[in-house]
Formats: C-alpha cells, sequence, structure tokens
C-alpha cells in the first residue's frame, strides 16, 4: 500500500494523529514517529492498550459478521481510520460477496491508503468528509454510488464518538444518520470509557488532550447507551468489548470489565 503515500503538504507532522496513533497499537505500520512516541507514553501509562484496542477491532468483526447474517449487504463506516486486517469490506463480503462499504475519513493518511486498498473494489469506496457534518456526508455523490439509504444499513461508529466532544453536541450527530436510515438498518457502536479503571483512563485522556488535535472524552455506560435512543439494543446490550457476543468463552478474558471499551449495537424499527 506504500505505493500511494499522501501528498505532504496536506499531513500535519506537528502532532500526533489519532488514527495513526490507532494504527501502531494494532500493529500496523501506517504511522509516524510523531505517533509512535505518543502510542509508547500512553503503553508506558497504561500496558493494557494494544490489547484493548485489539479487542475493539475484534468487535468490530464480529458485529458486521452478525449484520451480514441479519441479510444487511451495506456498510457505511463513519471515522474508519487507517486500513488494517479484518476491514469491514473482507468480513462483510467474506460473508456476503455483493456487501459494499462506504469508509468515511477525514485524515488524508487513511483516506490515501483506503483508495490504495480499495482500488481495484468496486463495491466498496472512500469519502474524506467529515462525520461531525452528517449533510455532508450523506449528501456524497461516492457514497450515492454505492449505498441507497432507502434500504437498510449498518451505520458503523466504532472508536470515532470519544473523539466528538460534548460541545459538538454527538446525540443529536447520531440522530441525523439515524432519521437518513431506513427501518431495519443497524447501529454498531463502541466508545472509550473510564469504567472499570478509573485509575488510569483520565491521565490517558490528558494525553490526547494535550498532544493531539482530538481529544478525548470518555463517557459512562448511561451516556453510551443515549446513542442508541431510537434503536432497540441487540442482546447484550451495551457491554464491556469482550462481552458483546463473543465467538466462545475462551474469548473472554478474566476480567472483561478492564476492557474499558463500551460496545453495543441496535436496529432501527421505524
Amino acid at each position: 500500500m506504500s505505493e500511494l503515500p499522501p501528498e505532504p503538504e496536506s499531513i500535519d507532522l506537528d502532532k500526533p494523529n489519532a488514527a495513526r496513533v490507532y494504527d501502531y497499537y494494532l500493529g500496523g505500520n501506517h504511522n509516524f514517529a510523531i505517533d509512535r512516541q505518543m502510542a509508547e507514553e500512553a503503553i508506558h501509562m497504561w500496558p493494557e492498550l494494544p490489547l484493548i484496542m485489539q479487542a475493539n477491532r475484534a468487535f468490530l468483526r464480529r458485529a458486521v459478521q452478525y449484520c451480514a447474517e441479519q441479510g444487511i449487504r451495506q456498510f457505511l463506516d463513519l471515522g474508519s481510520g487507517i486500513p488494517t486486517v479484518g476491514n469491514v469490506h473482507e468480513v462483510a463480503q467474506g460473508a456476503a460477496p455483493d456487501s459494499r462499504v462506504v469508509y468515511v475519513d477525514t485524515d488524508p493518511v487513511a483516506v490515501a491508503y483506503s483508495k490504495n486498498l480499495l482500488r481495484d473494489n468496486p463495491n466498496a469506496t472512500i469519502v474524506r468528509a467529515d462525520l461531525r457534518e452528517p449533510d455532508q456526508v450523506l449528501d456524497s455523490p461516492d457514497l450515492a454510488e454505492l449505498l441507497d439509504l432507502s434500504r437498510p444499513v449498518a451505520l458503523m461508529m466504532v472508536a470515532v464518538l470519544h473523539f466528538v466532544g460534548d460541545e459538538s453536541r454527538p446525540n443529536e450527530i447520531v440522530a441525523r444518520y439515524r432519521e437518513a436510515l431506513a427501518p431495519g438498518s443497524f447501529l454498531i457502536l463502541s466508545h472509550a470509557s473510564a469504567d472499570g479503571r478509573p485509575d488510569v483512563a483520565p491521565s490517558h485522556a490528558d494525553l490526547y488532550r494535550q498532544r493531539t488535535a482530538t481529544p478525548l472524552t470518555m463517557r459512562t455506560r448511561a451516556a453510551v447507551t443515549e446513542f442508541f435512543d431510537g434503536f432497540e439494543l441487540i442482546d447484550p446490550g451495551v457491554v464491556t468489548l469482550p462481552l458483546w457476543r463473543p465467538v466462545a468463552a475462551a474469548d473472554i478474558a478474566e476480567h472483561p470489565e478492564r476492557f474499558t471499551g463500551l460496545a453495543g449495537v441496535g436496529r432501527k424499527l421505524c
């Protein structure tokens, strides 16, 4: 994927980028020295971070597989980040080859590498847009080419809303997307939370606040559950990452509460 580098002038190397830091946690190589430095600082404070990020990625794969099994063939992934193994289109198209996927991200590195990854895939594309501007996303011609919003869609907001501060009214953003979805659509969502690790989570949030352009807002289970207003939560509801429909009991860590991310899937009924 290194054949298609993003335009140098479009990349801010003065600050770490949350998408590239996440890529580093997952063992990817689409990151820069400044991103790796911050990630290592965070891991020094919180050694379990890479495992939490991997658990989040595993949730994404299980949730996509679940929606595919429910007949969903359209996926809209907001804040998709850097491509890595187990992308949405790989899981969805592995389950149903006719699945169509639209990724959305603002980071030029994520967009450039995604375009390169998807260049030979007619049923998947990337849109450079800000998820905080729902109309910009929903009115994109590239989105309209692949997705029919009059039919059910799996809307994905995985590990992204914690980068949307309260001042941006994230509940209203989610509601705007919900209004655009057809009945039978799903919301797949995960979110950072201090629940389970109040000893280290605040310092982790402070690091993002001080070093990146996207401060981290950790929210409680009750606040995360509010994002599902207008959706019927699928069992087991909003739970820590390893507890959302694990494939096997062995996949659940001894202390799942230490995987502080919260995750859930909801279905829009009407």
